[in-house]
């Protein structure tokens, strides 16, 4: 079989339902609300890799080092010294994802239903504050602001439209003279949904506390949360990357409920590794610190290869995305492909996202236990390029070669989804300039 015969039959099969997901009101209300949220995540990154400089000062003698590893190292000690203050913008951008995101979504939704959009959208905020991020003495916790409360964003996003909407179908709203300004009659017609909303939906979280003990984020946050025990083999451990890239897929962070326990493992063997090369063995426990990385080469998804692809896409608005998404990609930040492209409820895009690291990890166990790379002994510091992290897990050249491999590999694996779906693009672009043009 020909890849004209492959691409032909996958884009049979899947283009017409990404068409019809992509036309489905609510899941086009998420895709463009997270689409307004792009810069904040773009930006937010940025400024994640200059408070992350790619250096171990434990890796390094200063009095030996050159004038470019005496530099990285005086941004490695500015970075800590100043770490708070050079992550403010991302807190400020990226770490409020969250509730930006809840805002967006309602805005597009209410734009789909003729409704006011820019009240929804702050009715939207206001409720997802009130249930993530509650005021506990003037204090207010900012644990699910961002990526993290994402998932209940979008809920609460396309909920506070719906409930605002049954409002309005059954008419229960006051009729003014034309010569009442349009601010007092929005005002005052804004106050029942809001009630309703806050009823509704607070309620809802009263409810799951009462129950419960905690919210609904942290609720949900436990229900996602897989167990530790299974972990420590590669069976358990390919489950949960897949685990918790269905639930990137959903809109859900799910390398942050996974990486406790993923993290924890990888350190725990590395560490193991390291006391055996300290004895004079080599390291041979595979399941450490590397495992994780290869599962995330380019961020959740190992979407390096997909990014490199649409840096030369045909499409505007994918080759826009991917050449602002490779450098942070490069250090395993991805967000802006994921929510851009997007990946998020995207079912072309979603087959590679999710079968890419478990080829990447598997392979990955294999040529550890045959001896082709080196088991990672030292821990490696994070938003790091994924060549530099490869190579100082373990001092060896080998471990980068195969990472180079994998991208490769992830970029082969992408190739034809990413045609079919760069297909469908470039049908809405060029519809929306004909109507331009028109």
């Amino acid at each position: 079989m020909n890849s004209n015969t492959l691409l032909e039959k996958l884009d049979k099969i899947l283009s017409p339902i990404g068409v019809k997901v992509g036309n489905q009101r609510h899941l086009k209300a998420i895709s463009s609300g997270m689409m307004m949220t792009l810069p904040l995540i773009v930006v937010g990154s940025l400024f994640l890799i200059v408070a992350n400089p790619p250096v171990n000062p434990d890796l390094v003698d200063p009095s030996t080092a050159n004038i470019f590893m005496k530099f990285m190292l005086s941004w490695k000690e500015f970075a800590v010294n100043n770490y708070q203050t050079l992550t403010t913008p991302y807190n400020m951008t990226m770490g409020i994802v969250g509730m930006m995101s809840a805002f967006a979504i309602a805005y597009c939704l209410a734009g789909e239903y003729k409704m006011k959009s820019a009240m929804s959208g702050l009715i939207a905020t206001a409720m997802f504050l009130m249930i993530c991020a509650p005021s506990v003495d003037g204090a207010i916790s900012t644990s699910y602001l961002g990526a993290d409360g994402l998932f209940v964003a979008i809920i609460i996003g396309l909920a506070t439209v719906e409930i605002t909407r049954f409002v309005e179908i059954r008419g229960w709203q006051l009729k003014f003279p034309d010569t009442v300004p349009p601010a007092v009659t929005a005002f005052v017609n804004s106050l029942l949904p809001l009630l309703l909303n806050i009823i509704v939906l607070y309620g809802l979280n009263i409810l799951v506390i009462t129950n419960t003990g905690v919210g609904i984020p942290e609720t949900i946050t436990k229900i996602l949360t897989p167990a530790l025990s299974i972990v420590d083999n590669i069976w358990g451990y390919i489950a949960i990357i897949t685990f918790s890239n269905v639930l990137w897929i959903l809109g859900v962070n799910g390398t942050s409920i996974i990486f406790p326990i993923a993290f924890a493992l990888g350190i725990q063997n590395t560490g193991l590794n390291a006391e055996l090369v300290a004895q004079g063995q080599d390291p041979t426990i595979a399941m450490n610190l590397q495992m994780f990385r290869y599962a995330i080469m380019g961020g959740a998804g190992n979407t390096i290869g997909l990014t490199l692809l649409m840096m030369r896409s045909k499409s505007t608005h994918l080759k826009s995305l991917g050449r602002l998404g490779i450098v942070p990609g490069i250090c395993g930040i991805n967000e802006p492909i994921i929510f851009g492209a997007p990946i998020v409820f995207n079912p072309i895009l979603a087959i590679p996202f999710i079968v890419t690291p478990i080829v990447t990890v598997g392979l990955g166990y294999l040529v550890q236990v045959m001896g082709f790379v080196t088991p990672g002994y030292m821990v490696d510091p994070s938003f790091t390029p994924f060549f530099a992290q490869a190579y100082l897990s373990a001092m060896d050249f080998r471990n980068v070669l195969f990472v180079f491999a994998l991208v490769l590999i992830g970029t082969v694996i992408y190739y034809p989804f990413f045609k079919v779906y760069e297909k469908n693009m470039l049908a809405q672009e060029n519809g929306s300039n004909s109507q331009s043009i028109a």
